[in-house]
């Protein structure tokens, strides 16, 4: 049976029992509502026996028009994430006239549209398990989700605010607030373009049907050529200028502490090209391989495939060369501990050592590592566990860096303290309208500033019995001790 309907919908034969559907008039999946799809069946097509035929249904992706009896109709499947458009999803309308399924819609099997990746994910998550332990998972996955999106806009929230400050304050400027400075920017952008992704995603999951039955177009990101492939490019990108930052920050921190014969101003030349420069190859080499991978469709899932190794590897080489570097300065700082002759028994040395590894973790990046563990797919409460800890580590990873190198850092708060004292001095001072009192005034404050000055210089003054290599007013040691 090979036929068409005013040009709008045609039918075409594929076996004695089976029919190929295609809707001239609106995609399949562009309708929002059953009775969208329902009126504009009803007003398109007309049915000699109604009796023979199962009646046109909406099952919320596809519209599905009425079918003869005995036969079963395809569609081509939606360009839904995960999904290929270039395969057939099919209803069959069995003898007597009712959809085939849980009555009354019936069921649409869609088995044949996921992608070769989105199969196998769902075998290893959701194969074998009952259906309580699946919308467990379910629950898991969006609670994750919650939670990671609130780790992203702290993180941003106090990034932002520590680069101003890093920025604001001239007594800060210094090679080592340099390199925090560039390692903050790479994850402001990073987390800003997350954050548009996933609010994209919430919209869409929203606001879709709305918009859809308005402009007849979608709104996510996922149905925009060519803009998704840059957002997910730009996104990979930030996040490996990130990691190499990380390791900027490795090198540095190690040539200081653990390099006895380190001196003079770092190589930034050679730092921006490995922060900033380093990324742009391999991300490249990515986005020709997802290119020709996906030629029709935004890339989804890429994380699962082979091809993210591309861009994946040079992160795990970062952890790595990282991880090398921490065990080598806790040794050099547990080494210069015991040489010293302090009243301070050994247990208090030790506990500073283990105090500088766990403050160097977010720094170097070395809590990325629960990335590489594989989820868990066998026991829902141990997919649970892996979920929450790694997403909680990774979303909140900013905040915990401007937590320990900005807020809680001597300089930082003396620099603040300074400032917000000034101010409340000069707000006093213009009040004052006279000029013996503005001199008076004038000649207190310089008297305050100078003397937390050198309350400030006495306090990093202190003799250490570490290395003594000055980074602004501190040394790198006392920082981290």
């Amino acid at each position: 049976m090979n036929f068409s309907l005013g040009g709008v919908f045609s039918f075409f034969a594929m076996t004695n029992h089976s029919l190929l559907f295609e809707n001239g008039l609106r995609d399949p999946w562009k309708y929002v509502s059953e009775a969208d799809c329902l009126n504009t069946m009803d007003s398109e097509l007309r049915t000699e026996n109604v009796a023979d035929y199962c009646g046109a249904t909406w099952d919320t992706i596809l519209c599905w028009p009425p079918v003869p009896a005995g036969q079963t109709v395809y569609m081509s499947c939606p360009p839904y994430p995960g999904l290929d458009p270039h395969k057939m999803a099919y209803r069959r309308c069995g003898e007597n006239s009712l959809w085939e399924g849980p009555q009354p819609q019936g069921y649409s099997n869609y088995t044949d549209c996921y992608t070769p990746e989105s199969r196998r994910l769902m075998a290893k998550f959701y194969g074998n398990k009952s259906a309580e332990d699946r919308q467990l998972m379910k629950k898991i996955v969006v609670g994750t989700r919650t939670m990671e999106i609130i780790g992203l806009c702290v993180s941003l929230v106090s990034c932002v605010t520590s680069l101003f400050i890093f920025c604001y304050f001239r007594t800060l400027r210094c090679h080592r607030t340099r390199i925090h400075r560039n390692l903050l920017l790479a994850i402001v952008v990073q987390v800003i373009i997350r954050l548009v992704l996933y609010i994209d995603q919430y919209i869409a999951r929203e606001r879709q049907s709305d918009y859809l039955a308005a402009t007849g177009s979608y709104i996510a990101i996922f149905h925009t050529p060519t803009f998704c492939e840059t957002i997910y490019t730009l996104l990979e990108y930030t996040e490996s200028v990130q990691f190499m930052w990380m390791l900027v920050e490795g090198i540095h921190l190690h040539n200081i502490i653990a390099v006895s014969f380190f001196s003079g101003k770092p190589n930034y030349v050679f730092y921006y090209i490995l922060g900033w420069g380093a990324p742009i190859p391999f991300t490249v080499a990515w986005v020709v391989t997802m290119l020709d991978l996906y030629k029709n469709s935004c890339w989804f899932p890429y994380y699962f495939l082979d091809q993210y190794w591309i861009i994946e590897a040079p992160r795990v080489m970062v952890i790595g060369v990282n991880l090398f570097f921490l065990l080598n300065i806790i040794r050099v700082l547990v080494h210069k501990l015991r040489k010293t002759r302090t009243l301070e028994p050994q247990l208090t040395k030790v506990r500073k050592a283990v105090k500088a590894a766990i403050v160097l973790l977010p720094l170097l990046g070395i809590t990325n590592i629960v990335n590489l563990i594989d989820p868990p797919a066998d026991s829902v409460v141990q997919f649970g566990l892996w979920s929450y800890s790694t997403y909680f580590l990774v979303s909140f990873q900013g905040f915990f860096i401007s937590l320990l190198y900005c807020y809680l850092n001597g300089e930082v708060q003396a620099a603040l303290k300074k400032h917000w004292a000034n101010y409340k001095e000069s707000k006093s001072c213009s009040s004052v309208q006279n000029f013996k009192n503005r001199r008076s005034c004038s000649m207190v404050t310089s008297t305050f500033d100078l003397t937390l000055n050198q309350r400030i210089q006495n306090q990093f003054s202190k003799k250490s019995p570490l290395i003594r290599v000055k980074s602004c007013n501190s040394t790198y040691t006392e920082s981290i001790l």
